[in-house]
């Protein structure tokens, strides 16, 4: 069975306390973008689980947050089979994108058909919120969504769902920890306040799609990063001196993304950045 993966953006992410468990409460709002990884699964006669990437970077044992999902369900439903996992990885790794995340969420998928678990999207919702914070938004067929807690609290916007935006989205090939992103936000979480909230935007989307009033789209988390990371900080003031309105970084970073009035618009500006700049990863990503 071959699953599709997606990558996401955060349009919108306000960090608003750390909680008793370590974690943070927030609200986020979701777009599943078409960047995807696949992922391709097959039963084995064993019990085991074995698991290959083509990114040296991912883990490929007990780490790696598939083996999780497929070894969370065999202890769950008593399941005997074995599976070989291969993932076949195009969304960078570790750039705020929820690539990890995706791919469990997507094994969710693949395996409760592989198996036939027959489970709900409710039994597969609560599962996803034991391996990560974001992995519940994947469950969902839905391109745009509001999270809140960890982010695990999935609202979908059915008023978005004829909306398709363009993107330039640029990825560093630097590694941001987002533990140290977070520590650092704690230290200075006064550093911004929002301008705008979920609903604003929302409704900015629904009425103008790509030309909504610039400020509107907002990452707590953004102006940590940049500090920290300079070369995030100088994606955004290139994009900004391309013309380009609503850029935002994505996540705790490091990818940033900007939205485009068209697919000719972000196409231009990738072929200008690839040419200039070989040491960025630049994609044009659509909603998915």
């Amino acid at each position: 069975m071959v699953i599709k993966s997606f990558a996401k953006l955060n349009l919108y992410l306000r960090v608003k306390n750390k909680r008793s468990d370590n974690f943070h409460n927030l609200e986020t709002l979701f777009e599943r973008i078409s960047l995807q990884d696949r992922i391709v699964i097959a039963n084995r006669r064993d019990n085991l689980i074995k698991l290959s990437c083509n990114n040296v970077s991912c883990p490929t044992d007990s780490a790696n947050i598939c083996w999780k999902a497929a070894r969370l369900l065999q202890d769950k439903f008593c399941v005997k089979t074995g599976l070989n996992i291969k993932i076949i990885k195009r969304i960078p790794v570790g750039a705020g994108l929820g690539g990890g995340s995706s791919n469990a969420a997507a094994l969710l998928l693949g395996l409760n058909k592989l198996w036939r678990l027959n489970l709900n999207q409710a039994k597969l919702v609560k599962l996803a919120a034991e391996l990560g914070s974001d992995v519940a938004f994947f469950v969902y067929d839905t391109s745009f969504a509001v999270g809140r807690g960890r982010g695990e609290k999935i609202r979908i916007l059915s008023n978005l769902k004829k909306i398709k935006l363009w993107h330039i989205l640029v990825v560093p090939k630097i590694h941001v920890s987002t533990p140290l992103i977070y520590k650092k936000f704690d230290a200075f979480s006064g550093l911004t306040k929002p301008r705008s909230n979920v609903k604003i935007l929302t409704s900015a989307l629904a009425k103008n799609a790509s030309t909504f009033e610039p400020g509107l789209l907002f990452n707590s988390l953004e102006a940590v990063t940049l500090k920290l990371y300079p070369e995030v900080k100088r994606i955004k003031e290139r994009l900004s001196a391309s013309g380009l309105k609503n850029i935002l970084m994505s996540g705790s970073g490091s990818a940033v993304f900007a939205v485009c009035y068209s697919f000719a618009q972000a196409q231009a500006l990738s072929k200008r950045f690839k040419r200039e700049e070989k040491s960025w990863r630049v994609f044009v990503v659509r909603t998915a």
